[in-house]
């Protein structure tokens, strides 16, 4: 395992260095193709995804078979994916910054790749294209590591990745994919510092956890999403209702999804029931305090856990807060600093609000699941990013970039 991730690594690092210097288009090419190789290849997608459903146990819950699954629509999005990301701006060569010196030398600040970008991650298998695509289109090589659950989906993407690299001039070490489902694998990666400059994990908790305390190389920490929805004394009903229930129940399995919804006392009473009504209608069990309760019977009561859990199932929390500040000193107290959602029509507490939580990403007015790299305009995303060195929120293109100076002069020398 140790020989394998080693080759892996010198294979990367060698491919880095002639990506970082490839034009735009052979980089636009090399996705283009994958995506209609993608669009060529559903039967076979399916196929691989039949193979990594079937073999989960019956214990598995329904979320986590929702992010495994792949049907038609989702790898149409992965394939459009792909093209999005083509058409995006290259991030490698910007010019960030240039001045002119006394002396007369001019210093640029320039865009170049991080170099090789490892990303290890759990069941769903999108992430290997949009994390590939990703990191290819920024300059940097890539050494993917997805879950055991999705081993069968991830090589076949990966392996229409390698199509479209090869039909483009590119080498296929551009973007790899580890081709075991031991857990060793990833220790051994996890060492690779003289090779891999940064670590991108996506999972849960324990995922996370092992991978900080393991690794040898800087990471983009993406922690759990212990996310809120914090309903204002100024929110209008309608919108409140609509906002919070598509927050929870559009997709319970993703990191966006609010896990904990807070309501000012004021309009505890007229907002609230409506609220718990629809979201227990959709199928999801509310859990609450003893305010909550109150308002309806079916609310289950909320233990102190539950503050901080992330469910990712259609499972929610509810409490009455005194107002503004206590709403924020709850999120302070019990976030993972990854989405925060308030809903008012006051635009001073708006502001109060985004301006005071401390997370990578708050939000007026719009649901938590916004939270999403394609719905930011990046194309897709290779993560979100809950710590507060170099990325934060989701990780695209222009984050997966550092810079380097560049210095033109004409002879000068130094007094």
């Amino acid at each position: 395992m140790k020989e394998l991730m080693r080759s892996m690594g010198q294979k990367a690092k060698a491919a880095a260095r002639i990506l970082a210097n490839a034009p735009t288009e052979q980089k636009n090419r090399a996705l283009t193709a994958a995506a209609k190789l993608m669009r060529a290849g559903v039967d076979e997608l399916l196929e691989a995804n039949h193979a990594d459903m079937n073999a989960l146990s019956a214990q598995t819950s329904a979320a986590m078979r929702d992010r495994l699954l792949l049907n038609a629509d989702r790898i149409e999005a992965m394939a459009k994916g792909l093209d999005d990301i083509a058409a995006l701006p290259d991030p490698v060569g910007r010019k960030l910054a240039e001045w002119t010196r006394p002396n007369g030398l001019v210093i640029t600040r320039v865009a170049v790749p991080l170099g090789v970008i490892g990303v290890i991650y759990e069941s769903r298998p999108n992430v290997t294209a949009d994390a590939g695509a990703l990191c290819f289109k920024s300059g940097n090589a890539v050494i993917l590591r997805g879950g055991s659950d999705s081993f069968h989906s991830s090589a076949k993407i990966a392996e229409i990745m390698h199509a479209g690299l090869k039909a483009a001039g590119l080498p296929e070490d551009c973007i790899q994919s580890v081709p075991t489902a031991d857990r060793a694998a990833v220790g051994e990666m996890l060492k690779l510092d003289e090779y891999i400059d940064v670590i991108v994990p996506r999972g849960g908790k324990s995922l996370i956890q092992r991978i900080t305390e393991e690794s040898k190389i800087p990471l983009f920490k993406h922690l759990n999403g212990i996310c809120h929805t914090y309903i204002h004394a100024a929110a209008d009903i309608e919108k409140a209702r609509r906002v919070v229930l598509n927050a929870k129940m559009r997709r319970t399995g993703t990191c966006n999804s609010t896990e904990t919804i807070l309501c000012d006392d004021d309009v505890s009473q007229t907002i609230l029931p409506a609220v718990i009504d629809d979201l227990i209608t959709a199928g999801c069990e509310v859990r609450g305090d003893e305010k909550t309760q109150r308002l309806d019977s079916r609310v289950i009561p909320a233990v102190d856990a539950d503050w901080d859990t992330e469910y990712l199932a259609p499972v929610v929390s509810v409490r009455v807060v005194s107002g503004m500040d206590e709403a924020v000193a709850h999120i302070a107290r019990h976030s993972s600093h990854h989405t925060e959602s308030v809903l008012t029509e006051d635009p001073a507490a708006a502001d109060k609000f985004l301006n005071e939580v401390d997370s990578a990403v708050v939000m007026h007015n719009a649901s938590t699941q916004f939270c999403d790299g394609g719905e930011f305009g990046m194309g897709a995303e290779i993560g979100i990013a809950t710590g507060r060195l170099h990325a934060r929120g989701p990780i695209g293109l222009e984050q997966l970039t550092t810079f380097k100076y560049q210095v033109r002069g004409a002879g000068q020398i130094r007094p």
